[in-house]
């Protein structure tokens, strides 16, 4: 789908895509077992239940990147007529799903998965992108409020236009070196090293935090759940420590702890990703039993 592929060809990532199509609902109902607040950061591109739909909604102005394979809008004219004939590439129906479960907010992760650091790309372009966002979420009575930057390229120069355009919040990075997004073209392999590492052996911190400030308010990441890996499948409860552990951290002393994942990364391994964020979601109820630890979407986080 637009915004979880980062571009890798349906040949390569298909089964992943299709296999969102079974995560989504299962997760949604593990969230409405565990009673879990959650923001579902989607690209504007999914809004819609039609092609034709989705080219009249496209900005009028659209980020030139000196790579231009970054930009979804050179695949437009292949896309199937609407879901059924292109399940890769539409989701409302994914979204109208969302939409019906108790405690779950949409938010955005811009229209075309905007790159906000890549050469190429503007501030004009940039609010030209998040106006169709809003305007495409609107139609489905959908109030954009939180931000994902894709790529976590937050421009720091951008949020005054998120600002204007009604965000209220969004989600920033851990504050380690390794964690800031620059272009995709700066990332070395220490610094893809250092965040592997750290998702098993607590080099970072805890990544614990208290919400707070002025303007669009940070609601920073603190561990990105990675999916299933067979091959390191024998470490998984180290990982799960990892999480746990920080969980535990953040409800003894009153602060925030925001995991992230993509429903695409559980598209393989199905049942091992389940069982794996089951785990994770009982020790939150373990703390919200013994501290009172709540589980907010990110703009109740920022806001409520």
């Amino acid at each position: 789908m637009w915004g979880v592929r980062d571009h890798r060809t349906v040949e390569d990532y298909g089964q992943n895509i299709l296999g969102a199509r079974k995560a989504i609902p299962a997760i949604l109902e593990l969230f409405k077992q565990y009673d879990i607040h959650a923001t579902w950061a989607t690209v504007g591109l999914l809004f819609f239940a039609k092609k034709t739909d989705l080219l009249s909604g496209c900005p009028p102005l659209k980020p030139a990147y000196e790579k231009a394979a970054l930009s979804p809008y050179l695949e437009l004219a292949q896309l199937g007529g609407d879901e059924a004939e292109d399940p890769y590439h539409f989701g409302r129906s994914l979204l109208e799903l969302i939409k019906g479960y108790p405690n779950q907010e949409i938010g955005s992760h811009t229209f075309c998965h905007y790159y906000c650091q890549e050469p190429g790309q503007s501030i004009a372009t940039f609010r030209a992108d998040l106006v169709a966002a809003i305007q495409a979420a609107t139609a489905m009575g959908v109030s954009l409020r939180s931000m994902v930057f894709p790529r976590n390229q937050c421009n720091e120069e951008y949020l005054s236009a998120c600002s204007d355009l009604g965000i209220r919040c969004f989600r920033g990075t851990e504050s380690s070196w390794f964690y800031r997004r620059g272009s995709r073209q700066g990332e070395s392999r220490l610094t893809r090293a250092a965040r592997l590492v750290d998702s098993y052996i607590n080099v970072s911190g805890h990544n614990t935090f208290r919400v707070g400030g002025n303007g669009v308010i940070n609601v920073p990441a603190s561990r990105f759940l990675r999916p299933y890996n067979r091959k390191l499948a024998f470490a998984d409860p180290v990982r799960l420590h990892r999480i746990t552990s920080a969980v535990k951290h953040a409800a003894r002393c009153g602060e925030s702890y925001h995991l992230w994942w993509h429903p695409h990364n559980f598209g393989s391994n199905f049942t091992e990703n389940m069982s794996f964020l089951r785990k994770v979601l009982e020790c939150f109820v373990a703390m919200r039993s013994r501290y009172g630890m709540r589980s907010l979407t990110m703009f109740e986080a920022a806001c409520g």
